[in-house]
């Protein structure tokens, strides 16, 4: 199973991520904040978008919204990194 390693705010709903399988790619916030729902509402705040953390290898937010590293992987085009 794929795992969210590590998330840094980058600016602009951008945030850059490493993942278990060694890939790395930049999520792009916008995608997500098209849509419409509760949990979504705050995360429309640059503030409060950038207090995203990592639990369970998922990318997380205060207020219980969790995406899956899986789907990340999808939506930011994820690249694998060869050392």
């Amino acid at each position: 199973m794929i795992k969210v390693l590590k998330a840094r705010y980058l600016d602009n709903y951008q945030v850059a991520l490493t993942f278990s399988n060694g890939q790395e790619g930049v999520f792009d916030g916008h995608s997500l904040l098209q849509r419409k729902g509760p949990l979504l509402e705050p995360l429309r705040n640059e503030a409060y978008f950038q207090r995203l953390f990592i639990d369970a290898g998922a990318l997380c937010w205060p207020n219980g919204l969790e995406l899956s590293p899986a789907r990340l992987v999808e939506l930011c085009g994820g690249v694998e990194v060869v050392h």
